[in-house]
């Protein structure tokens, strides 16, 4: 690396091996001084509380990842919309139009999406 002297280099090296040294330490603490113990209960499965019943293995409807994406992609758009409305005063009047624009493509989108049957969660959707 050119520019860099020999001291710069030189308290890098010590900064990563302290950085080193702290995991290190704090592994090995945490091994010597940590509990070791078997139940049987260590090894199921824990969720929210609930103790799980039947197979984990079953078909969710692809609507549900449909309307996941779609919430993703909406809620980015929120953060656009959140962003623009705290500096909606110096931003002034073009940013508004294109705000009102960006609104409207929103708009329509998600009116396609609901007139497709993206939304609808019944069995004889497409």
């Amino acid at each position: 690396m050119e520019g860099e002297t020999p001291e710069s280099l030189q308290s890098l090296f010590w900064y990563a091996t302290a950085v080193f040294v702290v995991i290190g330490t704090t592994l090995l603490v945490s091994y010597l001084v940590g509990e070791r113990h078997e139940s049987p209960a260590t090894s199921d499965p824990y969720e929210s509380g609930i103790v799980p019943t039947g197979s984990n293995r079953f078909r969710v409807p692809v609507q549900f990842y449909l309307v996941a994406m779609l919430f993703v992609i909406f809620d980015l758009e929120a953060v656009y919309v959140f962003a623009w409305a705290l500096v909606v005063r110096e931003a002034g009047w073009p940013a508004f139009w294109e705000m009102t624009i960006f609104i409207g493509v929103l708009l329509i989108a998600l009116i396609y999406v609901w007139r497709v049957g993206a939304l609808d969660w019944r069995k004889n959707a497409p």
